[in-house]
Parts: structure tokens; C-alpha cells; sequence
């Protein structure tokens, strides 16, 4: 009895240290959850509003790795602490019987209240757990910093030895994928239509393309001739559905100027007005008195570069070159927007709507001018488009020739026929699914 009853007070001293070493280690878990798994985006919202926890949660996000680090090593070291001193209690109660009951035990209480509770509860409140822990995981960052720079000089000498190398400055958020694979959940869950997921990504992405995959190839350009005559000049601009045609002289590679046909309408009232028609014609008109100089830029420009030159210089008008300086398409500010908001069509916009036409049993008659975006987006498909900007190109790159009427090809998860062709351009295919 006397033994019994001087045990008793080291049994709760015992028992009140593993609930401790349990509480701290459900500290590290639900703070290694909430940290890890809130967003950014969130946090710094809250940190607009004044939560000083978001503001410190967005600072030891910033290293993830120390992060991490300093979240294991805090919870490791209080689950074999806790699990120690059971082991002592339970084998001084019931001898060796008590390491089998120590490890029972410890292990039911460390999984429920240490792991699963604290990290079920992060996960489902992560913003407000992460600004709430964040000021003490800051605090444990840099006591232990130490001990983690040596950590990690170790872990990067391990991986080292097999190949790999870390990059001190990763981050554990990807903002662009953070936002395009929230996108991409919420359509398939029905909470974000499909034109609003199309305009959100096509946006997000204006930075990682370039104005030569969506331009206007330069064998289909209407240009004018400076040398031909006022009357044909003036028939040819009202016939176009175009408002800007590029003006040349002797070859088309030499483009001398860009006329918008409100500048030529006026020019003709000018004329009409001074007396300068006669016979229909007008007398010394210069169809490059009223063009624009043109506005040249590299095929290698980014479309968000090239939105925000637009908008700065108030053009709306590029001709696109290649490194030698031959001309290799026209680009538009209305492509570009284009590409966020989809195809915008006007009345003078008639091949619009004909370049992809749903058939019977599930495939597409498609136009080989259609670039491999637009058919992705209106098909809802995944062609990669890494190797071609058109439907055409990527058959062409796929067979490596070209293919002639009739020719059929499967590739990627879907079945191509060519069912037109005019020279080496492929001006017609029928796509399906496999």
C-alpha cells in the first residue's frame, strides 16, 4: 500500500505530460494542415481586412521547406515523447505486458485526437485556422532555425546523391494553377459555366502565347495595290469586310502604309467636295496620303504584351514579322480579345460560324484554318497544340507529310479525315472522338 501510494503522484505527473505532449502534437498537425492547404488568395484578403494572423500565415508560407521542417520535427518530437513516457508508466504498472498496452494506446489516442481530429477540423476551417497558429508556428520557425538550416543541409545532400536538386526559393502555391485547377473543379462540379471558365483561362494565359499562334497568316491578307487605280482602290476597300487593309507597291512583302476606310470615305467627300472627280474618277489621288504609317511587331511577342502596347500606342493594327523581317500575318486588338471572350462575330462576319459544324454520331467538320484552341474550347477536347497553331498543322505534323483527299489518321484519342485539300493546304477535315 505504501508503494501504491507513492506511485500515485508521479502517475499524474506522468499522465498530465502525455496530454500535454498529445495537445502539442494536435497543434503541429492541424497547423501543418491549415498552412498548407488555405489559399493565398484568401489569406490575403484577409490580411486586407486587418487579420494580423493572415499577415504572418502569408510570411511562413513563404518557406515551405523550413515550414514543413519545422511542423515534423515539433510533432515528431512530441509523439515519441509522449509515446516514451506511456511506455515507462504502463511498463512500471504491469511489467513487459505494459509496452504492448503502451503501444495500443498511444496509438488509438495519438491517431484520433492528434491527427485525424485536429487535421479534420484545419481542413475544414483552414483560413481561420492558419491565422490563428500562424504567430506560434512563426515563433517555432525561428527558434528551431538552427536546427533546420542543418536539417535541411542534409535533406539537400541526400537528394543530391541521387540527381535531384531543390530550389530553395519553391513556393508551395502556383497561383496560375491554383486558379486554373479551381477553375477546372468547379465546372465539373456545375458551380462555374463553361463560357466563364473558357473567358477566365483564356485571360490567365495571354502571358504564355504569342501573337504568331493566333494571327491571320499572310497568304489569306487583303491588301491593296498603291498603283492601281482610285476607282479599283476605292471598290476593293467597300468590298472588304475589313475596315483597315494594308497598302503595298510592286511586291506584297513591301507594305507601305495601313488605310482604314473611314480616312479613304473621307478623302473621297474631300475630293467630291473640290471638284477633283471626273468621269468617276479622281484626278491625282495617292491612295498613301491617307494611310497610316505601319505598325510592324515580332512574331515573339506575348499577347499580353502586345494588349498592352495596343492600348498605349491607340492602334488596333499590327502586322506580325518574323527574325528576317518577312511578314508573316496580321494581328488585331479584336483577336486578342478573342481569345478571352471568344469569337466575336459581326454581320460581315460570314465564314464565322462555318468554321466548326457539328455532324451525326458525334464528330466536327472542321476547317483546316481552325487553330487547335478554338476547336478545344468549343469541343470542350484536350489536342495539344505544343507543335501546331491550326487543325490542318497538327495533321500535317502527326503524318509528317501531306496528306492527300480521303487519307484518315488516328491520333491523340480521336480519328482525322482529310476530306478536302487545295494545293499543299489542307482546307477540310471531319474529326470524332475514338
Amino acid at each position: 500500500m505504501e508503494q501504491q501510494t507513492q506511485l500515485d503522484p508521479a502517475l499524474w505527473i506522468y499522465g498530465g505530460a502525455i496530454l500535454a505532449l498529445l495537445l502539442i502534437s494536435a497543434f503541429f498537425s492541424g497547423s501543418e494542415t491549415a498552412l498548407t492547404g488555405s489559399s493565398r488568395a484568401k489569406l490575403h484578403a484577409m490580411a486586407d481586412r486587418g487579420s494580423r494572423g493572415a499577415k504572418v500565415a502569408l510570411r511562413v508560407t513563404e518557406d515551405s521547406e523550413r515550414l514543413i521542417g519545422a511542423l515534423l520535427l515539433g510533432n515528431n518530437i512530441a509523439n515519441i515523447l509522449s509515446a516514451s513516457l506511456a511506455t515507462a508508466v504502463l511498463t512500471r504498472a504491469f511489467g513487459e505486458t505494459g509496452v504492448v498496452i503502451a503501444t495500443a494506446v498511444m496509438t488509438v489516442l495519438v491517431l484520433i485526437f492528434a491527427e485525424v481530429l485536429p487535421k479534420t477540423y484545419a481542413i475544414t476551417y483552414p483560413e481561420a485556422v492558419a491565422s490563428r497558429v500562424s504567430v506560434g508556428v512563426w515563433f517555432l520557425m525561428r527558434l528551431l532555425s538552427p536546427i533546420l538550416a542543418l536539417v535541411q543541409g542534409i535533406v539537400r545532400l541526400v537528394l543530391l546523391l541521387f540527381g535531384v536538386r531543390t530550389d530553395p526559393n519553391s513556393h508551395l502555391f502556383s497561383v496560375h494553377e491554383e486558379i486554373a485547377g479551381t477553375l477546372a473543379l468547379a465546372h465539373s462540379e456545375g458551380t462555374v459555366q463553361k463560357e466563364d471558365r473558357d473567358r477566365l483561362l483564356g485571360a490567365l494565359d495571354l502571358g504564355d502565347r504569342t501573337v504568331d499562334e493566333i494571327m491571320l497568316h499572310r497568304s489569306k491578307i487583303a491588301m491593296i495595290d498603291g498603283d492601281a487605280a482610285p476607282a479599283d482602290i476605292i471598290s476593293k476597300v467597300l468590298a472588304s469586310p475589313h475596315s483597315r487593309l494594308p497598302v503595298y507597291r510592286g511586291e506584297p512583302e513591301n507594305i507601305l502604309g495601313v488605310v482604314h476606310a473611314k480616312d479613304l470615305l473621307r478623302a473621297v467627300e474631300k475630293s467630291l467636295r473640290a471638284g477633283g472627280m471626273q468621269n468617276g474618277t479622281m484626278r491625282g489621288f495617292d491612295i498613301l496620303s491617307v494611310a497610316k504609317p505601319p505598325y510592324f511587331v515580332p512574331e515573339t511577342t506575348t499577347l499580353d504584351e502586345q494588349m498592352r502596347a495596343f492600348l498605349k500606342s491607340r492602334t488596333h493594327f499590327a502586322l506580325v514579322v518574323d527574325e528576317y523581317g518577312a511578314l508573316q500575318g496580321l494581328l488585331t486588338l479584336e483577336d486578342i480579345l478573342e481569345e478571352i471572350v471568344g469569337e466575336i462575330a459581326d454581320e460581315f462576319d460570314i465564314d464565322a460560324e462555318h468554321q466548326i459544324k457539328p455532324g451525326e454520331g458525334g464528330d466536327y467538320i472542321v476547317d483546316g484554318v481552325t487553330t487547335i484552341r478554338d476547336l478545344n474550347r468549343a469541343t470542350d477536347w484536350n489536342l495539344p497544340d505544343d507543335e501546331a497553331n491550326t487543325i490542318a498543322g497538327l495533321v500535317i505534323h502527326e503524318a509528317q507529310m501531306i496528306p492527300t483527299e480521303g487519307q484518315v489518321f488516328s491520333f491523340h484519342g480521336f480519328r482525322f479525315e482529310v476530306l478536302s485539300r487545295k494545293d499543299n493546304r489542307i482546307t477540310r477535315l471531319k474529326i470524332r472522338p475514338l
